[in-house]
């Protein structure tokens, strides 16, 4: 039985490229659509990012799936810590990921997640856009939210479209300009910093909101028919009424989506459910769905996170270690007795 290969996150970002993670994503997307991916929902440990008790402004999530396409097995456990991680100077994610044979049940590889995590986020906005604007390859995008998750949308979103003009905002101006520098390889057109959030809606045909604002900020009547929204940070983000109004919901699982983030407080109250839900990521993936009409309509897409997309990923990273001689490799099961 083979050794435990361990990755460093070094190591990983050697490995695998945004291209490799938006062509992984894809192939899980639609091995999803085709029911052959297994992602149960997320187990959620509160460390105090909305409980009271422990006081550590945090959470981890406990994520496993099964990916088809790959026969490969594992999970990510991953969250984001405020408080004193923030203190010591540390990134806002911390993760790691375990890879199974599920055959056999060994453990094959072990490896931090953090870098995955960011890169395969980014990627399903792109692969979820290029399903929804199918004819569609030269876009306008506005960008609330100026940190690490900026930057992965904005690169996995060149990966697949021409981005004519970028419109960002942050909160903290200075954020702005820092990613207008650092990101124009990746905008055909010009990056635009917006002076006050609305800015960032106008004559768009994306908004990506990944900030940890816990207002609903985005407005209802800012969002124009021919635009996708992708609400990708902790909180809401969006106000209750443009959920209520768009003409689509597209969701990347189905029962995850409805009982966390921006569909869980609506779905308390009853007034979102299953029915109100269009299509998920992979039925639009194979084509089973398609939205059609698209400029004169409105949709909110939510691709919460799932743990195949991390494994998917993961999967092809202990391939090229393989492949590299990288890694180190670990006996778990050292002088274990093997009985038949």
């Amino acid at each position: 039985m083979e050794d435990t290969l361990l990755l460093k996150q070094k190591e990983i970002k050697e490995l695998v490229s945004m291209k490799d993670v938006v062509d992984l994503v894809d192939k899980t997307f639609q091995d999803m659509g085709n029911e052959q991916t297994v992602n149960p929902t997320k187990v959620l440990l509160d460390l105090g990012e909305t409980a009271l008790y422990p006081p550590y402004e945090g959470f981890m999530n406990a994520m496993p799936a099964f990916v088809g396409w790959q026969d490969i097995a594992g999970i990510k456990w991953a969250g984001g810590l405020l408080g004193k991680r923030r203190e010591l100077g540390l990134p806002y994610i911390t993760s790691m990921i375990l890879l199974m044979n599920p055959q056999i049940g060994n453990f094959v590889g072990v490896m931090d997640g953090a870098y995955i995590t960011n890169t395969r986020t980014g990627a399903q906005t792109a692969n979820a856009l290029k399903y929804i604007k199918q004819n569609q390859r030269n876009i306008r995008v506005g960008l609330y939210g100026a940190g690490m998750q900026g930057r992965t949308q904005t690169t996995a979103l060149s990966e697949v479209f021409t981005i004519d003009e970028l419109t960002v905002y942050d909160i903290f101006p200075e954020a702005s300009e820092k990613f207008k520098s650092e990101m124009s390889q990746y905008v055909a057109g010009d990056i635009v910093v917006a002076n006050d959030p609305q800015e960032a809606s106008v004559d768009v045909d994306v908004i990506i909101c990944v900030t940890q604002s816990k207002d609903s900020f985005l407005k209802d009547e800012w969002v124009k028919p021919g635009t996708v929204v992708f609400p990708m940070g902790s909180y809401q983000e969006v106000e209750d009424q443009f959920i209520l109004n768009a003409d689509h919901i597209v969701v990347d699982h189905v029962d995850q989506c409805l009982h966390r983030g921006v569909l869980s407080n609506l779905n308390a109250q009853g007034k979102i459910t299953e029915e109100h839900l269009y299509a998920t990521i992979g039925e639009l993936a194979i084509q089973k769905k398609t939205i059609d009409d698209f400029q004169n309509k409105r949709v909110i897409c939510i691709p919460i996170g799932t743990g195949a997309m991390d494994i998917a990923v993961a999967k092809f990273a202990l391939d090229e270690a393989k492949k590299k001689n990288m890694g180190t490799t670990f006996d778990f099961l050292e002088n274990t007795v093997v009985s038949n």
